[in-house]
C-alpha cells in the first residue's frame, strides 16, 4: 500500500499519462496501473527522485512492444 506521498505521485503521474495519451475516455484504470507500476519500480531501485531512469526504461519497453517485426522471411 503506497504512502500518502506515493499515492499523490501516482495520481499526478496517471494524470500525465492520460494527457500524453490524448485524454481518452475509459482508460483511467490503465493509466493508474501504469503509474503505480512505475512508482513501485522507483521505490525498488535507487532511482533519482524524479524517476528519470525508471521512466526511460518504461518508455524503451513500450517502444519495443509497439515496434513491428522487421524480419523478412526467405522465399
Amino acid at each position: 500500500m503506497p504512502t500518502e506521498q506515493g499515492t499523490e505521485w501516482i495520481r499526478k503521474r496517471a494524470y500525465s499519462l492520460w494527457e500524453q495519451a490524448g485524454r481518452p475516455n475509459g482508460r483511467d484504470q490503465e493509466h493508474w496501473n501504469q503509474a503505480a507500476a512505475e512508482r513501485e519500480d522507483l521505490e525498488r531501485t535507487k532511482a533519482s527522485a524524479d524517476g528519470s531512469e525508471v521512466l526511460s526504461k518504461v518508455k524503451t519497453k513500450a517502444a519495443a512492444a509497439k515496434k513491428p517485426s522487421t524480419k523478412k522471411s526467405k522465399s
